[in-house]
């Protein structure tokens, strides 16, 4: 364990499991004093209580402006400040061919996956702004920008857009300190890249032949490269997607 984020301040949204979990306690094996958020209060608790130390949790959606300004408020009573944010939550959305799509799923994916990141970005963002600066880190897709999955357009979409939102942010708010940058994982092993009834044998025998690498990746995996992003070792990194998907789309 290292200290690269001792002192700081770190915010986790969708931290109740899987890739914001392991990144939330990632952070604070590192120095960080980390608070989780999310919609479901014992998970939260499950979080926190994994983690330990001052970990803290907020019940908060991130389709609602109003939770995610409470968040950040409550971030900064808490600890005096926010200084890197992983914005995680999302949602997979129930699979179908592009024709087919329910527009209630659609808008489901799309209210929490793109427009629950650009409001989480937006609060952010008018803290750190006011206070010197700070390192956001948004959770893209190797689904999206970078490959194409049929039955997934709800899902494509809105990540493919978060990884543009990612960029231009990046544009628009170095220059104020606030450095912005997405991730891109391929499957991993948490629930969302289970297909229904599969256990997690059966999806390694899946991917086995469809990665490269040969496996899925581990939720450790893709939290080192959330690390690294928000780290001052990455201090000249603005406006990247960095993917971490075994070269599924090398």
């Amino acid at each position: 364990m290292g200290a690269r984020f001792a002192g700081k301040v770190v915010l986790v949204t969708g931290g109740s499991s899987g890739i914001g979990r392991a990144t939330a306690r990632a952070f604070a094996d590192e120095g960080a004093t980390v608070v989780v958020a999310g919609r479901d209060e014992q998970r939260l608790a499950s979080t926190v209580k994994e983690i330990g130390g001052s970990a803290s949790a907020i019940v908060a959606d991130v389709t609602d402006s109003a939770d995610v300004a409470r968040t950040v408020e409550t971030v900064v009573a808490r600890h005096g400040a926010l200084d890197v944010a992983f914005n995680n939550a999302g949602i997979l959305g129930e699979p179908a061919a592009t024709g087919d799509l329910r527009e209630d799923v659609f808008d489901a994916v799309i209210g929490t996956n793109l427009t629950g990141t650009w409001l989480c970005m937006k609060h952010e963002i008018a803290h750190m702004r006011a206070h010197g600066g700070g390192a956001i880190v948004n959770m893209a897709s190797n689904i999206g920008s970078h490959g194409r999955i049929p039955g997934m357009a709800a899902y494509a979409a809105s990540k493919a857009a978060v990884s543009v939102l990612t960029r231009t942010a990046a544009r628009d708010h170095i220059a104020e300190g606030i450095r912005v940058n997405a991730v891109s994982p391929g499957p991993t092993d948490t629930g969302m890249s289970l297909r229904p009834g599969e256990t997690d044998a059966d999806r390694a025998e899946r991917l086995k032949s469809a990665l490269p690498l040969g496996r899925v990746g581990a939720t450790a995996e893709v939290a080192a490269a959330v690390l690294w992003l928000a780290s001052d070792e990455a201090g000249f990194t603005v406006g990247h997607d960095l993917v971490v998907d075994g070269g599924a789309t090398a």
